[in-house]
């Protein structure tokens, strides 16, 4: 199999965006995701609606493993990083490309295919699939004009990173994996943690409890510093009230849904590190408690 193919594991809003923009740049792509997915993408692609860079239909080849030798681009959630290292430790891949949130994903996997380059990333835009799992094609929509990659320092000669850049996606490098990751996650987690514990947009969210906003704020903060990427409770105040009032997180619809959904790998992060550290984060911890029961209640039937 040619190393200039390129399997994205994961077709969701993330994973579906980025393998359509790959496409339509001109590269060899495959999606790879369950069987029902797969056989979706494979009989009607993917339509794709951006505000900033057009619409169109991507007729994207699919399969349920990944082909040996590809370039990867891992876009699941938190909950399929297990079953994509399985995807990859039966397929030795090129490179490992991950667009995950959190930490610990990486060292999953890693273990799946030890002596392979496997790099964590990020992506920032507003994207959002429907009609995953129906008849027809299933809808990428993409708001906004906010598009923007960052990869580490020493990943940005990938071949996978290049093909990126071919797209309309922003590529920028930023540090170590820890320090790309926690840029994001230090204001992913009282984001998500907040609009998802006052049910509401950041706005909002940031001003129902100051006293619970700033001690949140502080604690991860001070993890952030303590993994290399200083940071104040200030400077988070500042980027979480830069952002539109209303904007809302993927963590919110998850719990009203029932599942606890990135909770642990965003929230439970955080706190596992501030205690690799020995940093107390006690309004963190009973946030992550909060938001766990009530997902719990939503799960319960009626």
């Amino acid at each position: 199999m040619s190393d200039n193919l390129i399997a994205v594991i994961g077709p969701g809003a993330i994973g579906g965006l980025v393998a359509a923009m790959l496409q339509q740049a001109g590269h060899d792509v495959v999606v790879v995701a369950r069987q029902k997915t797969a056989r979706q993408v494979t009989e009607h692609g993917l339509d794709v609606q951006t505000d900033a860079f057009g619409t169109w239909h991507a007729p994207l080849a699919a399969a349920t493993e990944v082909p040996r030798g590809a370039r990867v681009v891992v876009a699941v959630k938190a909950e399929g990083v297990a079953d994509a290292a399985k995807l990859l430790a039966d397929a030795a891949p090129t490179e490992v490309l991950s667009l995950l949130n959190g930490l610990d994903h990486l060292d999953v996997l890693r273990a799946a295919q030890p002596g392979v380059r496997v790099v964590g990333a990020t992506i920032a835009g507003e994207t959002l699939r429907t009609g995953a799992g129906g008849f027809g094609p299933a809808l990428v929509r993409h708001r906004g004009n906010l598009l923007r990659m960052v990869v580490p320092d020493d990943a940005a000669e990938l071949g996978v990173v290049a093909a990126l850049r071919s797209t309309p996606i922003e590529v920028d490098t930023g540090g170590t994996d820890a320090e790309v990751l926690w840029k994001k996650l230090r204001f992913l987690a009282p984001l998500a943690l907040l609009t998802t514990t006052w049910e509401t947009g950041i706005g909002d969210a940031l001003t129902r409890d100051p006293r619970l906003t700033s001690g949140l704020l502080a604690e991860i903060a001070a993890t952030a510093t303590a993994e290399g990427v200083p940071t104040t409770g200030e400077d988070l105040a500042g980027i979480l009230g830069g952002f539109p009032a209303p904007m809302r997180s993927s963590l919110q619809a998850d719990v009203e849904a029932g599942r606890p959904g990135e909770l642990d790998a965003i929230g439970g992060a955080v706190s596992r590190r501030a205690a690799a550290h020995g940093i107390a984060t006690p309004v963190v911890d009973d946030v992550i408690a909060r938001i766990s029961s009530r997902a719990r209640d939503a799960a319960t039937p009626v």
